[in-house]
C-alpha cells in the first residue's frame, strides 16, 4: 500500500492530564512524516473526534496520544468501529498495558519478574492499609495511580508514618492506587519496535534522574535526567533486560512499538515495572533516544512506526 496517497491523522492533545506533552510528540510526528513526503493532517482528540476523523477524511491514525482516552483503548475501539488503521497497541493490550495492576498480573504469570504488590481497596481505611503495606512490601515503597502514565502521582514513601496521609490524598486525586515494593538498582527502559519484518529491542536505557526517581518532572525538564546509552550493564544483564521487554511486550499483546520500564536490581536480575503502549516523542523522550542509538533518525523512527499499523 502506498501511503504517500493515503491521508494520515496524527492524534494528539486529547483530554488525558499529559495532553501537553501529547501536542509536542503529535507536533513532532508531524514534522517527521511532512519531511517524508506524507499528506499528515493534525487531529485534537477531543470528545468531538470521531466528527474531525470524518471531516478531514482520514484513512490512517498516528496515535501520538498519552495516558487516558488516548492509551488505555478507548481511541482504539473507537478506531476499530470506525474501520481506520491505527499505530499502536490493539484495544485489549492498550487497556491492560495501561492498568498498572493487570499488566503486572499478566507478566507475573507469564514467567516474566516483576516487583510485589499491594492492591489497594477504595474503601479500606488507610491506616488498615498502612499497617497491611507495612507488613507485606516493608520500607520504602512506591505508590502509584494504577491509570496515569507519565509517572503522574507516583510517589516513593520512606516513612511508614506518612502511608495513610499519602494513600489517601493520591485516591482522592487519582482514584485507584497500589504499592510496589522499591527495587533499588539502575532504573531502564527498552524500546521494542517491529521493524523490517521482526520484533526487536533496541539499546537499552540507563536513567540517572537528579531528583528522587524518574518522576513527571524529570522526565520532562531539560537536565533533570542524564541518559546513559547503552545501559552500564553486565552483558548477561543487558541481554537478559532486552529479552524480558520483549516477553512483556508479547505477554501483554502489545503491537508494533512500545517501551518497557525496569529496575536492574544489585544482583543484576531486572524486574518489569511497565509497559508503555504510546511512548512519548518529544525532544526529551527515551524511545528517541533509543532509536538513535541503533542507527535511527527521528523520522526513520516515526516513518517506521507509521508503518506498523498495517501490520
Amino acid at each position: 500500500m502506498d501511503l504517500k496517497a493515503k491521508t494520515i491523522g496524527v492524534l494528539m492533545g486529547g483530554l488525558s492530564g499529559e495532553r501537553e506533552i501529547s501536542l509536542i510528540s503529535g507536533e513532532n510526528c508531524v514534522r517527521a512524516l511532512q519531511s517524508r513526503g506524507y499528506r499528515v493532517v493534525r487531529i485534537d482528540a477531543l470528545h468531538d473526534v470521531a466528527q474531525r476523523l470524518r471531516d478531514n477524511n482520514v484513512e490512517i491514525a498516528f496515535l501520538a496520544l498519552h495516558g487516558r482516552y488516548g492509551e488505555d483503548g478507548t481511541i482504539q475501539g473507537l478506531l476499530e468501529v470506525m474501520g481506520i488503521p491505527y499505530t499502536g497497541s490493539g484495544v485489549l493490550a492498550s487497556a491492560l498495558g495501561m492498568n498498572k495492576i493487570s499488566a503486572k498480573k499478566i507478566a507475573r504469570s507469564s514467567g516474566v519478574p516483576t516487583p510485589d504488590f499491594c492492591e489497594i481497596d477504595p474503601e479500606e481505611p488507610a491506616g488498615e492499609i498502612a499497617a497491611r503495606i507495612g507488613a507485606t512490601l516493608g520500607s520504602p515503597v512506591m505508590l502509584k495511580p494504577v491509570n496515569e502514565g507519565s509517572s503522574l502521582g507516583v510517589v516513593k514513601c520512606k516513612d511508614r508514618a506518612e502511608l495513610p496521609s499519602l494513600v489517601e490524598r493520591l485516591r482522592s486525586e487519582f482514584g485507584p492506587i497500589f504499592a510496589e515494593r522499591f527495587v533499588a538498582g539502575t532504573e531502564i527502559t527498552v524500546g521494542v519496535l517491529y521493524r523490517d519484518g521482526q520484533l526487536i529491542a533496541l539499546p537499552v536505557l540507563e536513567l540517572v534522574p537528579k531528583r528522587e526517581f524518574y518522576d513527571y518532572e524529570a522526565k520532562y525538564t531539560g537536565g533533570m535526567t542524564d541518559f546513559i546509552l547503552p545501559a552500564r550493564l553486565d552483558p548477561i544483564a543487558y541481554e537478559q533486560s532486552q529479552r524480558l521487554a520483549i516477553a512483556a511486550f508479547r505477554a501483554i499483546g502489545c503491537r508494533g512499538y512500545g517501551r518497557v520500564d525496569l529496575m536492574v536490581d544489585a544482583a543484576g536480575t531486572p524486574w518489569f515495572v511497565e509497559v508503555n503502549t504510546l511512548p512519548g516523542m518529544t525532544e526529551l523522550s527515551d524511545l528517541p533516544a533509543q532509536a538513535a542509538a541503533a542507527g535511527l533518525s527521528y523520522e526513520d523512527l516515526v516513518e517506521t512506526i507509521l508503518h506498523t499499523a498495517l501490520t
